[in-house]
Order: C-alpha cells, then structure tokens, then sequence
C-alpha cells in the first residue's frame, strides 16, 4: 500500500513541476528556493522537491506526502477565508466520509479533553493558531492551521454531571476551495492526531 502511495504522491509531483506554476510559492504561500518550496504543514518544516516531499526531521506515512501535494496542485491566490466556519457535513459529497470523520477527527479527542485544556498554548504555537472567533461556543475552543490556507476550528466540551465531553472540528468557509473533499476528511483525522502528540510531549 505504501507503494501505492508513493506512486500518488510521486505523479502529483510530476504534474506540478511538469508545468510549474510561476506563483507557486505566493499561492502556497512559502518560499521559493530554485526548484524548493518550503512551507509549514501540520507544525513542521515541508520541504518540497521534484523528487520528493519531506516533513519535519521525522519518517511520516505517505498519507502526509498526497496531502501535502494535492494542496500544491489546488495551490490558487485566493486567500483563506476564516468565518463562517462550516462543518465537514456541509461540505458538498462528504457524505460517505462523515462518519468516518467523526470517529477519526473528533471522537480521537473525547478522552483528552482535560490534557487539551492544559496544552492549548502550545498546539496553536506549533501549529499557528490562535484564538476561535468570538461566539463559538464550547467550554474552550482554539483555531490551528495544518495547512497555510486551511484552518481547523476545534470546539471542546468537557464533562460534567449531565454530560460527557464532547468535541467539534470546524472548518474556515473556503477550505474546499484548497482541497478535494476525502483530502479535507484526512487534513482533519491527522490535526487531531497531531494534538495528541503534543499532548504526550
């Protein structure tokens, strides 16, 4: 399977140096270095080539290299737009991933809600967040940007007497506009799995 997609992420590559866009590194954006572009994704140093992409000083699976070069190949000089957030749901043909969605990206952080909590400062440090918009609701809530022009808005419940925790993952308005759908299905299941690697730091 590795293979496989090795072989994805590789003719991705080839489609974009094959005609390379003379506003690549504006519309990414990041910085030119000859045939390198380099941009923070998922809080790490990406580096792409014609031969590969690389993230971070760690081996990562190949699920980041597809992701990383289909938002190169939807690289366009609209800007992210933050507000309204929408859901994954409102997304057009996400049908057939929202459950999986829900299980990957939001119940993934049900039971570290409380470690969370603790380490916000630090998951929008690492991965260039802030604060969520005024009236998000949600017992805390913070924005993260996995991807330069898509942001995650993650919206935290926690438990109570009545309630067990609970938690949201919002998208800014426009990100499908820099993403297939199942591509914005996976940005959030690895977002989340992001989080709790911090939070084990």
């Amino acid at each position: 399977m590795t293979d496989n997609y090795t072989k994805i992420v590789q003719n991705n590559l080839n489609q974009i140096y094959d005609n390379l866009p003379k506003d690549l590194a504006k519309n990414l954006p990041g910085e030119q270095d000859g045939e390198k572009f380099i941009f923070d994704a998922f809080g790490e140093k990406c580096l792409i080539e014609p031969g590969r992409i690389s993230l971070g000083e760690k081996e990562h699976s190949s699920v980041f290299g597809i992701l990383i070069s289909l938002y190169i190949l939807n690289a366009c000089p609209d800007i992210c737009i933050l507000a309204p957030l929408k859901a994954f749901k409102e997304f057009p043909d996400s049908m057939p991933y929202v459950g999986a969605f829900a299980t990957h990206t939001e119940q993934l952080l049900v039971p570290h809600v409380a470690k969370i909590k603790k380490a916000v400062g630090t998951i929008t440090k690492t991965l260039k967040g802030g604060k969520a918009p005024d009236g998000t609701g949600g017992d805390f809530s913070f924005i993260v940007y996995p991807l330069p022009k898509i942001a995650l808005c993650y919206i935290f419940y926690e438990a109570d007497d009545d309630f067990p925790a609970s938690v949201t993952c919002l998208y800014s308005n426009n990100a499908r506009l820099f993403l297939p759908v199942d591509g914005l299905a996976d940005v959030g299941e690895y977002s989340s799995r992001k989080i709790l690697k911090l939070i084990e730091e």
